[in-house]
């Protein structure tokens, strides 16, 4: 993993996400590596890894938070912001360079609120900041039940029983919860909601959108069946049944 700190120009970028009005990125780059992952476009904005495979390299945005207080001191009032959107905000080497804590400080400060998308359960180091925030919303990234499935598509990521864990100690500490099923990989869909339902106050769905990229993987790993749009409508359906009024696609 090759670590490059820079600095960056600003903080806060306008969204593209529906409902979504900005988000912040810590990092470019993100070291869990996911196969599957929709961000490797990314790396053709790099100074540095440009061409590089995603998940062999991470930027550190190491005056980001300084940047942000800049921004916000500049707005008239509180706005909405997600970290994040293009990285992991709570990729291992946030253990050590601490911007997402500094950003969730300042946007605690400034009245913002706060949602988080991560497949890591370090985001509870920081449960004393979220639960000072008006409005904070944590989700959790856990696409399948599968152990093999998750080492394979997601093999520097956190193990599913990890997220479950920090899940539950985010929900047992107040904080409003949500899962990303997203992408729709092999599962079963009993025992994934089985697992999360307790814990979770609602969840989005949204299929294997770039299947030409996994064919291969999944055609070796015997997992064909999953590329088709009829493994992804049944599963779909399946999930939306099991949680009933909880769930919403994507």
């Amino acid at each position: 993993m090759d670590v490059t700190e820079i600095t960056t120009k600003s903080a806060l970028t306008r969204s593209r996400i529906a409902g979504v009005e900005y988000v912040i990125n810590p990092y470019l780059g993100c070291a869990h590596g996911c196969k599957y992952c929709y961000a490797g476009f990314m790396a053709k904005w790099s100074k540095h890894h440009a061409g590089s495979p995603w998940g062999s390299f991470v930027e550190v945005k190491v005056n980001i938070a300084a940047v942000l207080e800049r921004e916000l001191r500049s707005r008239r009032k509180p706005g909405a912001v997600m970290l994040s959107s293009v990285c992991d905000p709570y990729q291992p080497l946030e253990a050590r360079y601490r911007l997402t804590r500094q950003c969730l400080s300042l946007l605690v400060e400034y009245g913002w609120e706060i949602d988080i998308l991560t497949r890591s359960p370090l985001v509870t180091r920081d449960l004393d900041i979220l639960q000072k925030a008006d409005k904070a919303r944590v989700g959790i990234s856990i696409p399948t039940d599968d152990e093999h499935v998750r080492k394979c598509l997601e093999p520097h990521s956190p193990p599913i029983y990890r997220r479950l864990d920090g899940l539950k100690q985010l929900h047992d500490a107040g904080i409003k919860t949500w899962v990303f099923i997203a992408p729709i990989l092999p599962m079963s869909p009993a025992k994934l909601c089985e697992a999360i339902r307790p814990n979770v106050d609602y969840v989005l769905i949204d299929r294997l959108n770039y299947r030409r990229r996994m064919e291969q993987v999944f055609r070796k790993k015997g997992w064909s069946h999953a590329l088709s749009d009829a493994y992804a409508a049944e599963t779909e359906a399946r999930l939306l049944d099991l949680l009933k009024d909880k769930a919403r696609l994507v």
